[in-house]
Parts: C-alpha cells; structure tokens; sequence
C-alpha cells in the first residue's frame, strides 16, 4: 500500500489521495440501502491525462477501478470492490462550453447536473434531463446510468442528449466518440455503447451534450383520486388523446401522506393518489392542453383538478413529487427504492400488484412515480437490521420484477443494475444477451479491472 500510495502521490498530489482507513468511510457506498464495501484508496484527478495515469497504475498492480461521483446511485454501482481503487471525479467539475450556435455544452464528468441546467437556461436553452438528485447527482454519473427523469415522457432520458463522450479504456487509452452534428453515422455509434454502462466498460472524462430551446410558458396541475385504477385511466386516456404532458407523476397513499408530513405542502390525506401533470411549450398550445388535462382527469374519475396560480405555486405543487423519496426515507431505518417498469398498458396491474405484495408480505410498500412512461418506484420501508423482514423484502422485489418481465417490462427503467440488481438480469434480458455483453466486456475490459462485479460477473 505505501509504494501504491507514494506513486499515486507523485502523479496527483498528497490531498488528492485517501488512505487511511477514516478518511475512507465515506466512499464505502451510494445511496443503496444494505449495500457497502471499505474502499483501499481514493484519488481525485483533475484532468483527463491524471485518470489515465491512474488507470495505467491500476493496471500495473492488476487493482480493480470503481469510478464514482457525487454517490448517489441507487443500484451500488459504485460501491468499492475489495482490495480496488476508487477514482472520484468530483474535482473534474468544469463546463468548458455552451455553444449558443449549435446548441450544444461541454462539460467534465464532475459537474453537478443542476448547473448543467442552470448553464443553459442563462441563454435561454434547456437540458431537459432531470433525475430526482439532479442538486447532487453529476453529469458522469447521469451518462454512465443513464439516468431518467420527471420530464422523461415528453423529452425522454440522458441517452437522447449525449452527443459525444471522451472516454479512458482499461488500458489507459483515451478516445472520442460522437461529434456536433445532428447527423453522423460514420461508423458504429460507439458513444451509445457506453452511455448506460455502469463503468464497467470505460471511464467517462467529458461530455458533449445537446440543448433545446427553452418553451416559452407552463402550466402545472395536481389531480387527486379517490382509486388508483382512475389515476392510471387518466394515464392512458391522455396518450391516447395525444397529449403528451412534459411531467406526468404520480403519488400513492402511503407517499401522499408522508409527504404530507415532511413537508406541510397540504396534500389531501384521504386521496388514493395524486398525478402531477405539466405542460410546456408556445402560450396559446399551453392554455389548451392544460384545460384538455383537466377534462381528461375529470372524465376518468378525479375527485378535484388544481390549476397552479403561478410559478411559485407550481414549484410547491412540483414539491410534492421531489419530496417522494426524503418524506418516505423518514419513516423506517432503511429505505429501498426500486424501479420497475412497465408498458404503461399494465400500469394498473402493476400498481396492484406491488400493493397486494406489500399485504401478503406483511411489508410497508410506498409507491410513486413516472406513470407517464411506465416507471414505477416501489420503496420498502424496513429495517435492515430486522433479518426475517429483509427476507420477506428479498422475497417480495423478486416478485415485482418477475411479474414486470412478465407484463412486457423490465426490472430497471434508470436506476441501473449495478450490484442490487444483478441477480434478477438472467430472467429480464435472456442468456443469449447476456452473453453478448459479457463477449463486449472481455473484448474491451480482457483483465476485468473496470468495476468487476457490477451488472453481471464474468
């Protein structure tokens, strides 16, 4: 270790390299419930010159390469492995570029994802992606989980605004993938290869991304339901009219009503769900869409429709939704957050299943989530401390994803598979696929350093 660390020393610096043991603890997990492993050293690199030198000492030594960001994976995909090292790329947190003319940005990996957006909206653009940890989340991370978000139905996921990566191999070298241009189809689209990749493939040093115009109004409502099935109506019955909501999100009852308690927002305690619904786009198209909405959700059994008052009043309805996870994190110990998904033809069969689970399981289950693209978040409130009830929650996640592969689903829409998840991939995506990405991973990573162990093991 101390020959390790003196020649980490001579390429970073001594602040720039963690390890001992307390300045450790930190980097031993994500934001994964039950899952942690003690990281054996944690360097911060500031250039994309600094990562390949350490990558190519990594590799010397045969030590495995977790790279991380802000932590804040929900799938422990960037959970230390034993005796590897973690390359925290929090310290590359430049934007170098926003290109007004080809509505583009270039930015390192380290950027917290909120600045990204606030880079944009300064010239009147928009980076549409929006993960709920979009204050502490990075633009790395976002890439290599390929993150989703609330405004996912209409603008869809980070995969449809990258551009292009700069990303370090396993051996060390450095590549460019993709371009500015709309249109380039020279070659393979390899950038695509590794947006997604959980760090398994390569370790990602900038990107380029795409921005949009920013709309020019919104409109923010907040239906309540007395049934689940009726919100799930609505769902439906708005895709079929085509109209498609920049933000379709729902709450169920467990999560109305520790939202509710967390944050004083005045939610209704007797709902059996809420759907927040937004439109953005031209003020007359706007207008028209938001009183469509309201129509829509009456005729499917909403009990009241709130139009918000402004935009103070859009963002404390827009609270509720973002509250989700800290209000439901509140309740037990430990918070599991899952994330299937599903057509969102099976979204009431989903939903109904997930609670008579939770019933037969004897297990407190808050659902809420992106109804408008089919990506539910069951999340276990329960002890991990408690074994016979972490077998009954083991139990119960194998059932919500067999059953979501079983209605056309998945069993991860933008959390990723990383450690959680791993064991449920063979029954999502077949042998045969799993086989071709095992042959990738060996034909680009042949001595498995790059984050061994994450979505499936060699």
């Amino acid at each position: 270790m101390s020959d390790l660390v003196a020649e980490l020393v001579e390429i970073l610096s001594p602040e720039r390299v963690l390890s001992r043991p307390e300045d450790l603890i930190p980097y031993g997990f994500d934001g994964t419930a039950a899952l942690n492993s003690p990281a054996t050293v944690v360097v911060f690199p500031e250039t994309t010159a600094e990562v390949q030198q350490v990558v190519q000492v990594a590799r010397r030594r045969k030590m495995p390469v977790v790279s991380r960001g802000s932590g804040t994976g929900l799938s422990g995909g960037s959970v230390p492995v034993a005796g590897g090292l973690v390359l925290c790329l929090v310290r590359m947190d430049r934007i170098l570029e926003v290109d007004e003319k080809n509505l583009t940005l270039l930015a390192e990996p380290g950027v917290v994802t909120q600045r990204i957006a606030e880079a944009a909206d300064a010239v009147g653009l928009l980076y549409p992606p929006d993960p709920g940890s979009l204050k502490i989340s990075t633009i790395g991370g976002n890439v290599a989980e390929n993150s989703g978000g609330l405004r996912g139905l209409k603008y869809g996921i980070t995969r449809d605004y990258v551009m292009g990566l700069e990303v370090v191999l396993a051996n060390g070298e450095c590549v460019w993938l993709g371009s500015k241009c709309v249109k380039d189809v020279a070659g393979y689209s390899m950038k695509d290869v590794f947006i997604g990749s959980e760090g398994t493939l390569g370790i990602i040093t900038r990107v380029l991304l795409k921005l949009v115009p920013k709309p020019a109004a919104k409109k923010t409502l907040l239906a309540t339901f007395s049934r689940m099935s009726h919100a799930a109506d609505t769902v439906s019955a708005l895709i079929a009219a085509k109209i498609i909501p920049c933000t379709l999100e729902f709450l169920d009852r467990v999560t109305i009503r520790c939202v509710e308690d967390f944050a004083k927002i005045g939610l209704p305690l007797d709902a059996e769900a809420l759907l927040l619904m937004e439109t953005d786009g031209h003020p007359a198209v706007v207008e028209e869409q938001a009183q469509a909405m309201e129509a829509v959700a009456r005729q499917c059994g909403a009990v009241s429709v709130v139009l918000a008052r402004d935009a103070a009043h859009a963002a404390q309805l827009a609270a509720a939704r973002r509250a989700a996870f800290s209000a439901l994190a509140r309740v037990a110990p430990t918070t599991i957050l899952e994330d299937a998904t599903v057509p969102r033809s099976a979204l009431t069969a989903m939903i109904e299943f997930i609670q008579e689970v939770g019933q037969r399981h004897q297990l407190r289950i808050g659902t809420f989530g992106h109804m408008g693209d089919g990506n539910l978040h069951p999340t276990f409130l329960t002890d991990e401390r408690n074994l016979a009830e972490m077998e009954r929650v083991e139990t119960a996640m194998r059932e919500i994803f067999e059953y979501a592969v079983s209605l056309g689903g998945t069993i991860t829409g933008e959390h990723g598979v990383g450690l959680a998840k791993k064991r449920f991939l063979p029954g999502a995506i077949g042998d045969a696929s799993l086989e071709l990405m095992r042959q990738l991973k060996r034909a680009w990573d042949p001595e498995g350093l790059l984050n061994p162990g994450k979505i499936f093991d060699r």
